[in-house]
């Protein structure tokens, strides 16, 4: 039960590539900017293309050393391997529910360290901003969000507490800014999901608590009003719509424009094609395993598990496996 607890307490963390603020531009403005080559970066990781991701934080870092935007981009990018390799299909529904402590993943936390770290020395050389808060929580949600899927009770606590007070003190200095909304915004979505027994856990570790409602109203502003945040923000308010809520058909209205905007992500096809499912409509469904299935997928691990997702997800709906096309990598 604590695990589940701990684990939502940061999920928050789930969209902690955020912030992908101008490299021409101090951390001292008032809102987020995206320079073209940020957003071509976030656009490649949200196409599922990953290898170009790390390809182009990593010309980002080597531009504009010290700043953390080029390393929270390689992370997010390093993030959606691990959530796709991760992943399982059970209960109806794709999702990443544990995994193992590896070695490989110490590149992630190092990123998340680093990201932080650059903040906090940014708020020394230049004084305390909403963009070096915001910054500074969204490395420790990177951190947190690991930690919480290894089920690393302490480590998620800790590290998602420091996130949501980061990301509120940038909303005190500035209100506007609606990506900071993202992250606290699942904070208080995931903390009033638990068991009363898990709240009473809460309590006792001074873990602070949250407000659904209000939650889904920061992730709706977010997603309308952002400027890093919007795809992000409905994917996770998809997910929780489907996953707290079972609300199946407002799932599908937040899910539907991310397979619109990008149909090469084999992981939001197969959100959708779970949503579909749960809705009774197998037709639709079977269509977007067998998409996802048909997808070229770059890195080799998350391209075989994306097979056996469509496969296992097919099945569930009675819809023959061999019917789901395998494409070469």
């Amino acid at each position: 039960m604590l695990r589940y607890f701990l684990r939502a307490t940061f999920l928050l963390a789930a969209g902690a590539f955020l912030s992908a603020a101008s490299p021409r531009c101090a951390l001292r403005a008032a809102s987020l900017e995206l320079s073209p080559s940020a957003r071509a970066v976030i656009d490649s990781i949200y196409s599922g293309d990953l290898r170009a991701g790390l390809e182009g934080a990593h010309r980002l870092q080597q531009e504009r050393p010290d700043h953390p935007l080029g390393y929270l981009l390689e992370a997010e990018a390093l993030w959606w391997r691990i959530w796709c390799t991760s992943a399982e299909f059970k209960y109806g529904m794709t999702y990443p529910r544990h995994r193992a402590r590896l070695a490989a993943d110490q590149r992630y936390l190092d990123l998340a360290a680093k990201v932080s770290a650059l903040a906090a020395q940014a708020t020394a050389s230049s004084g305390e901003s909403a963009e070096t808060r915001f910054y500074s929580g969204m490395g420790n949600a990177l951190a947190a969000r690991l930690y919480g899927l290894r089920n690393e009770g302490r480590n998620t606590a800790r590290f998602g507490v420091r996130a949501r007070e980061d990301l509120l003190r940038a909303i005190a200095l500035d209100p506007n800014l609606a990506d900071a909304d993202f992250g606290v915004g699942l904070y208080n979505y995931y903390a009033d999901t638990l068991s009363a027994a898990a709240r009473v856990l809460r309590f006792f570790m001074g873990i602070p608590g949250g407000n659904k409602q209000e939650g889904i109203r920061q992730l709706e502003h977010a997603i309308a009003e952002a400027a890093l945040t919007p795809p992000e923000a409905r994917f996770y308010l998809a997910i929780n719509l489907h996953n707290y809520d079972q609300q199946y058909q407002r799932a599908l209205d937040v899910a539907g424009p991310l397979v619109e905007k990008y149909p090469s992500n084999p992981l939001f096809q197969l959100i959708l094609g779970d949503l579909y499912a749960k809705r009774g409509r197998t037709a639709p469904a079977a269509e977007h395993y067998r998409a996802a299935a048909a997808l070229p997928v770059s890195d080799p691990e998350c391209h075989a598990r994306i097979h056996e997702l469509a496969r296992a997800s097919l099945a569930a709906i009675g819809a023959p496996a061999e019917d789901a096309p395998i494409r070469p990598n």
